[in-house]
């Protein structure tokens, strides 16, 4: 018999969740809630879903921002999501560059790995949205459903193309919740 996917949905956070930056997001103003995106983490809270967030924060490793500061960014979340009756259960956060050559940034999939030790969950058809192919990827490879919003980068991701099979599409994470709960909006399939 097949397992059935724990109610738990993995988000990215700059692009998904908040306005993102080329220049990256470096302070608590600088982090904007993408219209929508949190009444949705609140709305799949109210339907028995745990949100968590899996990001990439090299600004920390590329001496942008200290840890005080995504501490304020990701406080001004958690209390914006509590006016709405939503929260997100953990953050995930990898502080490191590219050039550090850990496990843990995205595309490698050792957040998501310590993810799913901690919640003592298989990750097995969980839905992980991103807008980026990097967080697909870290998505597919722990065998997460991939799914990419055209919010932050998702257009330039899509257009890109070579999106992991089965990626499906969807405006922004408000269209994405509302397809999962609802099964409205259908999502388009990505070309693969």
């Amino acid at each position: 018999m097949p397992q059935t996917p724990p109610k738990l949905v993995i988000l990215d956070r700059d692009g998904v969740v908040n306005l993102d930056s080329d220049q990256f997001i470096k302070t608590p103003d600088e982090w904007i809630a993408i219209e929508g995106s949190l009444e949705a983490i609140a709305s799949l809270n109210q339907a028995g879903y745990r949100v968590v967030i899996v990001s990439n924060q090299s600004g920390i490793g590329r001496g942008l921002f200290e840890m005080s500061a995504l501490n304020a960014m990701h406080e001004k979340m958690h209390k914006a999501l509590a006016h709405l009756g939503g929260r997100v259960d953990a953050v995930f956060f990898c502080p490191h560059t590219a050039a550090d050559g850990c496990d843990c940034r995205k595309p490698k999939p050792g957040m998501l790995e310590q993810l799913a030790e901690r919640f003592g969950v298989e990750l097995k058809g969980v839905p992980l949205v991103g807008d980026s192919l990097r967080d697909l990827e870290a998505g597919v490879a722990v065998a997460c459903a991939p799914h990419l919003v055209l919010t932050g980068k998702g257009r330039e991701t899509l257009a890109k193309g070579g999106l992991p099979a089965g990626t499906l599409v969807h405006d922004d994470l408000r269209a994405f919740a509302r397809w999962l709960l609802t099964g409205d909006g259908a999502p388009r399939l990505a070309a693969s």
